[in-house]
């Protein structure tokens, strides 16, 4: 353990913070956050960030209150803008570690131990955690072959880069966490979770992954198609050709547009060589979409919207 880790024999506390707009599968995520594992000595307070305009989940935060046997910090911050719901919960987080999940996910029950454990054994800023997708039947083949909704890390050189706010935990008290917010500007596009945890490694804080943290989401409909998959790609990827674009200097800019591009063209290429396996096809193909989209940002394009009126329709 390093000396700037938190020791995890003494009392320890934990916010768990969940953002919310306009689900009722909130919920079920505060049941499942009631039935956690909780190590000894460690207090927990949940804070749920209504980003709605008005306070649409006060009322079932209310009612949920006696089965939750934790605090909860409810605040309502709008609107429509989920940085804005983060940073709420930044600025409310008072423990030793903050935990973020979504409003349409459900924690397993060592689910928070398992998060613990990593961050007192590798003393890294933020501990990641794998998002595992549930589909029904409803949902084709190839996707549920293919499993393209879960969510794990991505390496690069045999370390962690960029994160996600779904299933992670901070030690917001360390240097490269401490004063940090995410940008208001990606609150509607998305995209501010990978700034963020790109900003902090770049400040030097380290990004570890607890493998069995598990975390469950089941896919709605709305979410169980190609165009849903593909325009979320293509935004992913316009986040990282900024995310470029930032970092690059006269003609490495170029370059990066080319290696995009080139990238792009390959996959695409490989989608149609691989006609006749969906899960094969598709990964291409959506690999090829993901590259444009950092060609796009690289571009300076602006980045599409997933949060507020525009999140709402596709439900």
């Amino acid at each position: 353990m390093t000396e700037t880790a938190t020791e995890m024999t003494g009392d320890v506390r934990v916010d768990i913070a969940v953002c919310t707009f306009r689900r009722a599968e909130l919920a079920e995520t505060l049941r499942s956050l009631a039935a956690i594992a909780v190590p000894g000595g460690t207090a927990i307070r949940i804070i749920v960030a209504d980003n709605d305009v008005h306070p649409s989940a006060a009322g079932l935060v209310d009612a949920l209150r006696l089965e939750i046997p934790f605090e909860i910090d409810y605040v309502h911050c709008p609107a429509s803008n989920i940085s804005i719901a983060r940073n709420a919960c930044l600025d409310k987080a008072h423990g030793d570690y903050l935990a973020f999940v979504d409003d349409d996910e459900t924690v397993s029950r060592d689910w928070l131990v398992r998060l613990l454990e990593t961050a007192a054994a590798t003393g890294a800023e933020a501990v990641l955690g794998p998002v595992r997708a549930g589909y029904d039947l409803s949902a084709p083949s190839w996707m549920r072959r293919g499993d393209f909704h879960s969510t794990r890390p991505v390496w690069v050189g045999g370390e962690i880069v960029t994160g996600y706010t779904c299933n992670v935990l901070l030690d917001p008290k360390r240097p490269a966490l401490a004063g940090r917010r995410f940008n208001l500007a990606l609150g509607r596009t998305g995209g501010e979770d990978t700034e963020f945890f790109t900003h902090m490694h770049e400040a030097g804080g380290r990004l570890a992954y607890a493998s069995d943290a598990l975390v469950y989401e089941i896919v709605p409909e709305t979410r169980a198609s190609f165009r849903w998959l593909a325009k979320r790609r293509f935004r992913s990827g316009q986040t990282h050709g900024r995310l470029l674009a930032q970092a690059a200097a006269g003609s490495g800019k170029a370059v990066e547009i080319a290696r995009a591009a080139a990238k792009s063209g390959y996959c695409a290429t490989a989608s149609l060589l691989f006609v006749a396996s969906p899960v094969a096809r598709s990964r291409y193909a959506l690999r090829a979409i993901m590259h444009a989209g950092v060609v796009s940002g690289l571009f300076g394009v602006r980045e599409l919207e997933q949060y507020g009126t525009s999140e709402v329709a596709a439900r």
